[in-house]
């Protein structure tokens, strides 16, 4: 029982010295040109040093797994975790709905549909039991294509012979209506799985080969723009909660300039990522609007997969539609 007091008055020590430090989590590797997570934490950070608060980046990995930096997030210990969008979805499925295939033209197409279904209140209602916030969804980079280690792809018809990495169910699901095959495989043995040909391929947005140097064996990217790659930026509830006045509305005008600053690499990075691609010996396969239209027709079964009931998928389709 001593010991448990101890520790218990350990942590709070640490959150209580911390307090006045803003942690921030990164995802990826500090690079300003090709990571538009780090774009993102990069804008934030820097917006609460110009508002007075002590901020220190986190890199990648140092402070835990997700599942670990979302229970520091919870406890209070980290404030501020670029995760991934699971970390959400696993206290509220809903989230999910940012996930499912072409359901956003772009990116202003999903901030004008999740604020029209306010669906950072609803989110919020939820991961508040975990005592967690999502402040933001940042973009990784451009819309995911395929990424193949041998094999061009300009229709799902090419890859009836391809092994895909897979992120969860739901795009095993996709991989299947494609007439493909997925496999779930943590992000860390993506590399090995490409290599000794475990797997063939995996969704991702351009930049990414490029940023976790995989150009030497993947060859070929095909701009499906399947979905949009997000980090969930989520901060500890305590840690919001606790700020005074002044300081919270900074951290909220930090999230819109962190917004705008991540929107705007966006805007140049779509073409800059392929070319990034192709100059690493990458070969990119520049699909027309009737080629990337065959993939859109072939994904429609995901949105009857059971990741979210039906009833949160219609509202996704609605909120979809009448925001374009």
């Amino acid at each position: 029982m001593k010991l448990k007091a101890l520790t218990l008055a350990a942590l709070l020590a640490m959150a209580t010295t911390a307090s006045a430090e803003v942690k921030i989590a990164l995802d990826s590797k500090p690079d300003l040109e090709t990571s538009g997570s780090y774009n993102w934490a990069y804008a934030f950070g820097n917006a609460l040093k110009e508002a007075g608060m002590e901020v220190r980046e986190m890199p990648r990995g140092s402070v835990g797994n997700e599942a670990e930096k979302f229970d520091q997030v919870s406890t209070g210990l980290l404030e501020v975790s670029l995760s991934d969008v699971r970390a959400v979805a696993q206290v509220d499925p809903f989230i999910y709905g940012v996930r499912l295939p072409y359901i956003f033209d772009n990116i202003d197409h999903m901030d004008r549909a999740m604020a029209a279904g306010d669906v950072y209140t609803r989110v919020n209602e939820n991961l508040a039991k975990q005592d967690a916030i999502l402040l933001a969804l940042a973009p990784l980079g451009p819309a995911s294509g395929v990424i193949t280690t041998t094999k061009a792809v300009r229709s799902p018809a090419d890859m009836s012979d391809l092994r895909m990495r897979a992120l969860d169910d739901a795009q095993i699901a996709m991989y299947q209506a494609w007439g493909s095959s997925g496999t779930i495989v943590p992000w860390g043995e993506v590399p090995a799985g490409l290599q000794t040909g475990v797997i063939d391929g995996y969704l991702n947005s351009p930049f990414i080969p490029v940023m976790f140097g995989q150009t030497d064996f993947v060859k070929n990217f095909a701009t499906a723009d399947v979905i949009w790659p997000l980090r969930a930026v989520i901060v500890s509830k305590t840690w919001y909660d606790g700020l005074s006045d002044d300081d919270r509305a900074a951290v909220d005008a930090a999230v819109e300039t962190a917004d705008a600053a991540t929107r705007a690499w966006l805007a140049e990075a779509s073409e800059n990522g392929l070319t990034a691609l192709e100059e690493k010996g990458v070969t990119v396969q520049r699909l027309t609007d009737e080629e990337r239209a065959v993939f859109r027709e072939a994904s429609l079964p995901v949105y009857n997969s059971d990741l979210m009931s039906a009833e949160d998928t219609a509202l996704w389709k609605k909120l979809s539609d009448e925001n374009r």
